[in-house]
């Protein structure tokens, strides 16, 4: 079957352009564009699991069962997804001379619009926010919440958008860091990429040897299980009216610096970056997508046995990265496959979105539909399902009415009419 599917896609392959016609005109990578729904609906997956309370479902064997092959590194994996394709998106698509006040107001608007929607989202389905407690929306507002190792800071509002905090300081270095990552020659962008990855295992190891946390290898971060209970409650913890009365919950500290710390993730994105030089610049030729989904697999089972602190990305790191190079040089290759579908761009395109409104609308199923009932494992994936499609069509409706729109309209500034242009002369 893998020696069909190579012979297949050797047979419909073109030779990879030169350097220099890709440098040219970038091309599109319609594949990296819909695998990004799949890393967003990984996200969903785990997140049905840990933020629809159905009960007693979630007392029952079945609900364990299901969450051992669903654990915390599923969102995980979704989310070292997005961090090492924003580097490679990013590289890709900055061109030579762009100004970078006009880079970071592209890069604001394609982030904050669409997070603040989702942020009113989510506090018109609790019902509101004591909006005298200026820790509670304030960090979570201008997306520096998780810079500060607090549940109620990083667990706050939006759950989601965590991940934004760390985008944002993407953003920010990376006019920076450009001039330095383009010195290093094409032929140490390897050896490059290798010490960044040792950094990343260093700093996880220090994390685990010298920081309080968790050190052994279960899954510890299972659903906020309440007490045995037959009525689902009408709120998750994360979004209980109680939650946002907290001054203060510290959460295991090495967890905090290994997954959600905004300064341990930026190395991610430097390795996306430099993935990015190694396809534009031929240092990445593979083009055989199944060993690096294979790598990938493998790495993902492996999470079992490794502590926390290595679970969240670590493990997952290098086959991820593998896996976008390849489909970028698939894509320059002209093999087309399932990602590059019209159906999975289209899913890709909104996926954004869909992971921001994703948890409003389940704290809204839940408040409203889910809670003071009783429902098995049917009712829970009846709901899951309800969450999902409401979900797609949500992201939808700000993806057309909100992103596409502002970053028509506003991303780019207008070119100035020449002050001394002569007239048009009239037609005779």
């Amino acid at each position: 079957m893998t020696q069909t599917i190579a012979a297949d896609d050797a047979a419909r392959a073109r030779p990879l352009p030169s350097v220099a016609e890709i440098e040219r005109r970038r091309p599109a990578l319609p594949s990296l564009t819909g695998a990004r729904w799949w890393a967003a609906f990984a996200v969903f997956v785990l997140h049905a699991m840990v933020f629809l309370p159905v009960y007693p479902f979630q007392w029952s064997a079945l609900f364990r069962r299901i969450d051992w092959f669903v654990p915390m590194q599923l969102g995980a994996c979704g989310v070292t997804f997005f961090f090492v394709l924003s580097g490679f998106i990013i590289y890709w698509s900055y061109k030579p001379g762009t100004d970078v006040v006009g880079f970071y107001r592209r890069r604001v608007l394609k982030i904050y619009p669409s997070h603040l929607v989702a942020m009113a989202a989510f506090i018109i389905a609790t019902g509101g926010i004591p909006w005298s407690h200026l820790h509670v929306w304030l960090p979570n507002l201008f997306l520096v919440h998780t810079w500060v190792p607090t549940w109620t800071l990083v667990g706050g509002l939006n759950v989601p958008s965590w991940s934004l905090g760390a985008e944002m300081l993407f953003y920010l270095t990376f006019p920076l860091f450009l001039p330095l990552l383009r010195r290093i020659p094409s032929h140490n962008l390897w050896l490059a990429a290798a010490l960044i990855f040792v950094l990343i295992v260093a700093l996880h190891t220090s994390y685990y040897l010298w920081v309080d946390g968790p050190k052994g290898i279960t899954n510890e971060f299972a659903p906020r299980l309440r007490a045995p209970h037959d009525v689902s409650p009408h709120f998750e913890p994360h979004a209980d009216p109680r939650w946002f009365t907290l001054d203060t919950m510290q959460p295991p500290r090495s967890y905090w610096l290994s997954y959600t710390f905004p300064l341990t993730r930026l190395p991610e994105f430097l390795l996306g970056v430099l993935a990015a030089r190694m396809v534009l610049e031929r240092q990445w030729r593979n083009t055989r997508i199944w060993p690096p989904l294979l790598a990938l697999a493998l790495s993902f089972a492996a999470t079992w046995f490794v502590p926390v602190n290595y679970k969240m990305g670590v493990l997952l790191l290098l086959p991820t990265t593998a896996v976008i190079a390849t489909m970028a040089a698939r894509d320059l290759a002209g093999i087309r496959g399932l990602n590059a579908s019209p159906r999975m761009i289209w899913l890709g395109n909104v996926s954004f979105a869909f992971y921001l409104v994703q948890y409003p609308i389940m704290v809204a199923v839940t408040r409203f539909l889910i809670g003071g009932h009783s429902y098995g494992f049917w009712g829970w994936l009846g709901f899951a399902t309800l969450c999902l499609v409401l979900s797609v069509g949500g992201g939808a409706l700000v993806y057309y009415w909100v992103d596409l729109p502002i970053m028509r309209n506003f991303a780019r500034s207008k070119p100035k009419p020449a002050a001394d242009a002569p007239p048009v002369a009239r037609a005779a």
